[in-house]
């Protein structure tokens, strides 16, 4: 036990936060995004007014900007300061402003930059499977740079509007609630939507293509959207119908949905799914008509709570968004579906973490990790899903639910990293955490558990040992015991030491012994010896 304090002492305060370059000096406010589109080129024209609020005195802000590279980046026009033109430098991706005199504390400011380009990566413009053409935000973690100058980090949120002139057979959605749509000429239409609640820029998009659109139903007074390719108008419709109930079950469990829309969108970007605060953009192939998406849904939904509203603070605490998606899934799928999928879908994750332990050996928070695409893992969907289970398992059910809630109420609009979702559990469970939450989620193996057992004289003995070479896990361990009269027992062994036998009375000779057949602990089994 002093070993393992002393090694997790050394460990846990290398966690202190990424390699961002913070500016706790100002507080971005609001982002308002003029956005030019068109059919001819790649190119893009954008003005951002950017409204900031002085913690202290500045002479200076920067904000991130992908600079001109191999034929593509964003090139500065000009920067205005409460409109008056000031100085700027671009260089490294990096866009410094100097102001002619210094800002002082308290001060709220604007910064309008005009700038050009075409995006190498963030605003994805390509052709859909039909051959359309179409422009898709696509900013996590940090591309929003690509095409947008902005604190390109969820530590800094901000209210956003996005005005976007394309021409006018694209319907354009974005976050928030459109307050205008206008045609300008006959090759031009301007579009606005604006979302007052702070989002990281991760979720801050466009989508702009031809689009049906149906309102699905309300939740709430929410309206819940899809929005799809026209030419598969009736397959997206169905596939995306889950949204009302899965929404109508968050909306139930956790807190009142923090947004005014849910627009579940087609799209044709990088990834799978993408959460985007209440605009949710899914994968092209999502749509086939065969209802197979609605895990997918739950997920992406269950980000507008954990993820957009109450945001990881620090991108190595990312499991704080994706674990808590996936095992909300889980809980949305047993709610409707029974708890035998649940426990199917559980078992499927930890062979999944199983098998990528063994390739990709590290822990849920691995600060080593620099280059952020690569913290998308099993470490911190399935593994970190596991890690929720097992908590909800070792508090009750009550004081789990109860900590989510105040998780949530605590950090929603904001920022939180692990030891705050720790010290919530604890005053809800009133237990200490410390050695749960290290093991799981500091620690780099899981448990590897040989499992034995012998009767003998009206009593079985069972032997678990801990084969892992690392010290030995505080863990819970289900038995099922079942007999030949078709009784059945569930006996809890709670294991602290690498090897350990509990001796139980029987009726008779079991049949077999089962481990954990409730699925509720996250360890390999390993055979032989």
């Amino acid at each position: 036990m002093i070993i393992r304090l002393l090694l997790l002492f050394i460990v846990f305060p290398v966690l202190a936060s990424d390699n961002y370059p913070r500016n706790e000096a100002v507080d971005i406010t609001r982002y308002i995004f003029r956005i030019e589109l068109n059919d001819t080129t790649n190119r893009i024209g954008g003005m951002a007014t950017i409204r900031f609020y002085s913690r202290k005195a500045i002479q200076e802000l920067e904000v991130d900007l992908a600079g001109d590279a191999s034929g593509k980046g964003m090139q500065v026009e000009e920067v205005r300061l409460q409109g008056r033109l000031i100085i700027f430098n671009h260089h490294n991706n990096r866009l410094k402003m100097l102001f002619p005199v210094q800002i002082p504390q308290g001060q709220e400011s604007e910064i309008t930059i005009r700038y050009a380009g075409i995006p190498a990566d963030g605003l994805i413009i390509s052709r859909n499977r039909y051959g359309e053409r179409t422009f898709f935000g696509d900013n996590w973690p940090d591309r929003a740079r690509h095409w947008l100058p902005c604190i390109d980090h969820p530590y800094d949120k901000a209210a956003v509007e996005f005005i976007v002139i394309a021409p006018p057979h694209y319907q354009v959605v974005a976050n928030g609630i459109r307050t205008e749509e206008s045609y300008l000429t006959n090759r031009q239409k301007l579009t606005h939507w604006r979302e007052d609640v702070p989002l990281p820029t991760k979720v801050m998009v466009i989508g702009v293509s031809r689009f049906a659109i149906r309102l699905l139903g309300m939740v709430n007074h929410i309206p819940v959207e899809a929005w799809v390719y026209p030419q598969n108008r009736d397959e997206g419709f169905s596939d995306y119908a889950p949204a009302v109930k899965v929404l109508r079950f968050f909306d139930s469990l956790l807190a009142p949905y923090p947004y005014r829309k849910l627009a579940n969108v087609q799209s044709t970007t990088r990834y799978g799914g993408m959460e985007n605060a209440n605009t949710i953009f899914y994968f092209e192939n999502s749509v086939s008509g065969k209802g197979q998406v609605e895990g997918l849904i739950a997920h992406e939904i269950a980000h507008q709570w954990f993820g957009n509203s109450a945001s990881e603070g620090d991108w190595h605490h990312v499991w704080l968004s994706e674990g808590f998606a996936t095992y909300f899934t889980h809980v949305y799928m047993e709610h409707t579906y029974g708890l035998e999928r649940r426990k199917e879908l559980m078992k499927r994750d930890r062979n999944r973490v199983i098998d990528h332990c063994a390739k990709m050996p590290a822990p849920v928070i691995d600060t080593h990790i620099t280059h952020f695409p690569d913290l998308l893992s099993p470490h911190v969907y399935e593994r970190a899903s596991w890690v929720l289970h097992m908590l909800r398992r070792q508090v009750g059910d009550s004081a789990f639910f109860a900590g989510i809630r105040l998780y949530y109420k605590t950090f929603s609009f904001g920022n939180a990293r692990t030891e705050d979702f720790r010290k919530i559990m604890e005053t809800t469970s009133g237990q200490n955490l410390e050695t749960f939450f290290r093991q799981w989620l500091y620690e780099i193996p899981i448990p590897r558990l040989r499992i034995s057992w012998q009767y003998q004289n009206g009593k079985v003995d069972i032997n678990i040992s801990q084969v892992q070479p690392e010290p030995a896990f505080y863990i819970t361990l289900e038995a099922g015991l079942t007999f030949s009269d078709g009784e059945e027992r569930i006996e809890k062994l709670v294991i602290t030491r690498k090897n350990q036998t509990f001796s139980l009375p029987v009726p008779s000779r079991p049949v077999r012994i089962t481990p954990d057949p409730g699925v509720n602990l996250l360890f390999e089994e390993v055979k032989g010896y």
